[in-house]
């Protein structure tokens, strides 16, 4: 009888131990979020539309990918420095915003993504500038958004060209600055620029002003992420297959 008792206590216990075991596992599976950061204003890949939802590109992306690989996210609208910043400090595990890849970033910790969509940088004006060229920037003063891909190809043709470049936290205050006249021009990613002008930002593109540009790639700061990185590029090649990735883009460019 004792030792009826001592196997039937012994299996009780085990199976306590698998069913807590087995808890555990699925608590894991449920609540493991990923905090993803981005960017506040820099339509089309993240704004928010008319009716106060957050969309764009990157969103939509993000969604689908995560829909497609079976995890969950928190998506935090901080800005460009900050959401970098958070990355950095261990705040956010990823970043989606429009962050060019680039060899420069990588060597500074940048982690980054499989390419989502290859953008150019270009030049904008007011409508009624007569600057043409970049020789017409000489001896006057251009604007740029902090941390930006239009930063860096602004600073590389500054010496060259002879202008000044102010510097800017984000798009919008980018462009009034040009609109109110304290700049000439601004350096800015092509297709967040004409989407801008589209919805009525009065500056022009300055034809031929665009680089060969460089694909945009979500990013993390830290190698132990690499398992976020892993499911995005899956997610990332699947919906490129099977066409969610084609209706993101032309929802929002046409």
């Amino acid at each position: 009888m004792k030792k009826a008792v001592k196997i039937l206590t012994f299996v009780l216990a085990m199976v306590m131990i698998v069913a807590s075991f087995a808890a555990c596992q699925k608590k894991e599976e449920t609540t493991d979020t990923w905090i993803i950061a981005t960017d506040t204003v820099f339509k089309p890949f993240e704004y928010t539309d008319a009716s106060g939802n957050f969309v764009g590109i990157d969103v939509d992306i993000l969604a689908a990918i995560a829909e497609d690989q079976g995890f969950k996210y928190e998506l935090k609208s901080l800005g460009w420095d900050a959401a970098i910043a958070a990355c950095q400090s261990g705040q956010a595990d990823g970043m989606i915003a429009g962050a060019s890849i680039t060899e420069k970033r990588k060597s500074t910790g940048w982690i980054f993504s499989d390419g989502y969509f290859t953008a150019t940088q270009c030049m904008a004006v007011a409508p009624d500038s007569d600057i043409a060229t970049f020789e017409d920037l000489r001896g006057k003063t251009v604007a740029v958004k902090n941390g930006t891909e239009g930063k860096t190809y602004a600073e590389s043709l500054k010496d060259q060209y002879g202008f000044e470049i102010t510097i800017l936290e984000d798009s919008p205050t980018m462009y009034q600055t040009v609109v109110g006249g304290q700049a000439v021009a601004c350096f800015e990613d092509t297709p967040i620029m004409k989407a801008s002008i589209k919805d009525g930002v009065a500056l022009k593109v300055v034809e031929g002003s665009e680089n060969e540009g460089s694909p945009y790639g979500l990013a993390v700061f830290n190698s132990d992420k690499q398992e976020f990185l892993d499911m995005f590029n899956a997610g990332l090649k699947n919906i490129k297959e099977n066409g969610k990735y084609d209706e993101t883009i032309n929802k929002y460019l046409g």
